[in-house]
């Protein structure tokens, strides 16, 4: 279990989170967002919300500032990586696992709406994509194809992901403030945030099993 684990744990179990575990759940939160950004099993909206509900319930407000500068930028080094990675995927002749993990992740007709409102919108679409539940890759799919330099992405990205982290964290000081026990606005956030995330993924099988 990661440390940033080890706090959401202490929030729901009521412990007193002195000024060391703080800290150290700072690097903990930019890792596992990193990482989430890299490889998209990683609930990272939930993440952000947990340390969110954490500050509200723990810390002073300044710590609602660190969480949201912490988030945002390992989302943006995070996507700023794997479009870097899936350039080199795709002037590659044998392309690349990081550009297969994207296809992947992209259904068809999902990437053709993102090509076509790319096409029509440009970097609005873009700045939206991470907002939109599983809208990210397909966006991103988007990019790559339309060969976009990681200049271009990187600069439509950036409000991207600071509106993201901001969305993630006014979940989490909603959940804190609502319930007056942390374990509360935690257990409420991440549900919340799960079902937010799985729900189109859902809408989608069924309706591909009513074709």
């Amino acid at each position: 279990m990661g440390s940033a684990a080890v706090l959401a744990a202490a929030a729901t179990a009521g412990v007193p989170l002195g000024p060391s575990q703080q800290a150290f759940g700072y690097p903990s939160l930019f890792l596992l967002v990193l990482v989430g950004a890299l490889i998209p099993v990683v609930p990272t909206g939930a993440l952000v919300s947990t340390a969110a509900v954490v500050a509200v319930h723990r810390t002073a407000p300044f710590s609602l500032a660190l969480v949201f500068v912490t988030a945002s930028l390992a989302a943006f080094l995070g996507d700023a990586a794997l479009y870097w990675l899936g350039r080199r995927g795709l002037r590659s002749r044998s392309g690349s696992r990081w550009l297969e993990a994207l296809r992947s992740r992209a259904p068809e007709e999902r990437l053709e709406q993102a090509r076509g409102k790319l096409a029509e919108h440009g970097v609005t679409v873009l700045v939206l994509s991470r907002l939109i539940p599983a809208g990210r890759i397909p966006v991103m799919l988007a990019c790559l194809l339309a060969e976009w330099p990681l200049r271009r992405f990187a600069r439509g990205n950036l409000p991207a992901c600071l509106a993201w982290a901001l969305t993630y964290q006014l979940i989490g000081i909603l959940g804190g403030s609502l319930f007056a026990r942390p374990w509360e606005g935690v257990a409420a956030v991440v549900v919340l945030t799960v079902l937010v995330g799985t729900a189109p993924g859902l809408v989608r099988r069924v309706r591909g099993g009513e074709r």
